[in-house]
């Protein structure tokens, strides 16, 4: 899916786009991020919010990738935003809740958090026209976990990112 770079009117509006577009747009661009991880992780949607312009979408990684995995996942994610241009804005080196921070030739904010053990993908529009915004239709490749509020702990082994995990 390609996105065209948007222009502001003068209450700073974004006029090409509107919420829900800008939600599948977000979607679209953390299925292409995971597809390029390997091996896979299985992940779950995190929930949506919206703002007075903007949208966030949120996925959370359900296999678990041990503290020795961490700094290989990473740069592998970092890798391929870099050669899809994304801008990398920050990087946090922290030994327990390392992230990276990118911006998207769009304008659209992205982000890879670990925190208490568990990664978590999440990306923000930039200010887009209000409206309505349904749930994401991509489906998990793992249970969807429907309904349940806080999902649960990182639950699926991988040979290669949970090496080391207890």
């Amino acid at each position: 899916m390609s996105v065209a770079l948007f222009g502001c009117v003068a209450d700073g509006k974004r006029v090409d786009m509107d919420m829900q577009e800008a939600a599948d747009h977000a979607d679209g661009i953390m299925d292409t991020t995971l597809a390029g991880i390997e091996p896979s992780v299985h992940w779950a949607h995190g929930p949506t919010t919206t703002g007075s312009c903007g949208v966030t979408r949120r996925r959370s990684v359900m296999t678990i990738v041990s503290d020795g995995r961490r700094g290989n996942f990473l740069g592998l994610v970092e890798r391929d935003w870099r050669k899809r241009n994304f801008k990398i804005k920050g990087v946090n080196n922290d030994r327990d809740s390392p992230a990276i921070y990118a911006q998207t030739r769009g304008g659209f904010g992205v982000s890879l958090i670990f925190g208490g053990g568990q990664a978590f993908f999440e990306v923000d529009s930039p200010c887009v026209e209000e409206s309505d915004v349904a749930e994401s239709t991509a489906p998990p490749n793992g249970p969807s976990y429907e309904g349940v509020y806080p999902l649960p702990r990182p639950n699926v082994h991988s040979d290669f990112w949970s090496t080391g995990a207890s």
